[in-house]
């Protein structure tokens, strides 16, 4: 445990002394900035426009802020994400270091969740930022707070899934371009798989569409903690970790 522990402060450092790791949170601090800022413009126009029209029937903050911001906030993170996974095994084997790393007293299984641990600290790091914002509603408004809650669960639990795909990805080149390009293609085929299926009634088109990270996001956005979302979420991160164990160990002996 200390082994993984020192595996993942050390990755986590290792972005914050390079630009990785400021330009994610600026990119994405910028961009959920000036969605936020139309969204709670709209709300307020639209607010005053229904009481001069007589609608006795009020806005709601979750469903008409909270809910579209996190959705995009997601959409936002399937660029930045492969961006924080591009370097953690890719960079090790360019440099040359991944041979002294693997012979480590630390085993490759503590190598693997040190390093997407790290990762997965840096993508909380970036959902943080968009927390500042949200907290503004709580300040000035009275929007409810478990769906809000669910809602990250869910962000966090889909970038978990997204993080586990790039780690893979990067335990298979040395080229961070490729890394951050295969990722991004991975990550937006799972997303689309839904797009896809949207229409269908067969049982493929069903279990297609299960397989996308879009549909099981979909309860975690109107806050419902759904089982069955959490655990294949789970299932994804341990199934894209278990396949680097793999691939680490194919290094290992190749080496």
């Amino acid at each position: 445990m200390n082994s993984i522990l020192l595996i993942c402060r050390k990755e986590l450092k290792s972005y914050f002394v390079s630009p990785i790791a400021y330009a994610v949170l600026a990119d994405f601090a910028l961009v959920f900035g000036v969605a936020f800022y139309t969204a709670t413009r709209d709300f307020v126009r639209f607010s005053f426009q229904a009481q001069m029209m007589g609608q006795n029937q009020p806005m709601n903050v979750n469903s008409d802020i909270i809910r579209p911001l996190l959705g995009f906030a997601a959409t936002v993170a399937l660029f930045l994400l492969p961006m924080i996974t591009m370097r953690l095994v890719a960079e090790e084997k360019r440099t040359g270091t991944i041979e002294l790393l693997m012979t480590s007293p630390v085993s490759d299984a503590g190598i693997i969740i040190g390093k997407w641990l790290g990762a997965m600290l840096l993508y909380l790091c970036v959902l943080g930022m968009s927390m500042l914002s949200i907290a503004l509603l709580f300040a000035w408004g009275k929007p409810d707070l478990k769906p809000v809650l669910v809602a990250y669960l869910g962000l966090a639990l889909q970038g978990a899934c997204l993080l586990a795909i790039g780690t893979l990805v990067s335990t298979t080149t040395k080229d961070q371009i490729v890394a951050v390009v295969v990722t991004f293609h991975l990550s937006l085929f799972l997303w689309l798989l839904s797009w896809f299926t949207a229409f269908g009634s067969t049982a493929f088109t069903q279990v297609v569409n299960y397989l996308s990270i879009v549909t099981h996001m979909e309860n975690f956005s109107k806050g419902v903690l759904d089982l069955k979302d959490v655990v294949f979420y789970v299932s994804l991160i341990f199934l894209a970790l278990f396949l680097t164990l793999r691939q680490m160990e194919s290094l290992r002996w190749r080496a």
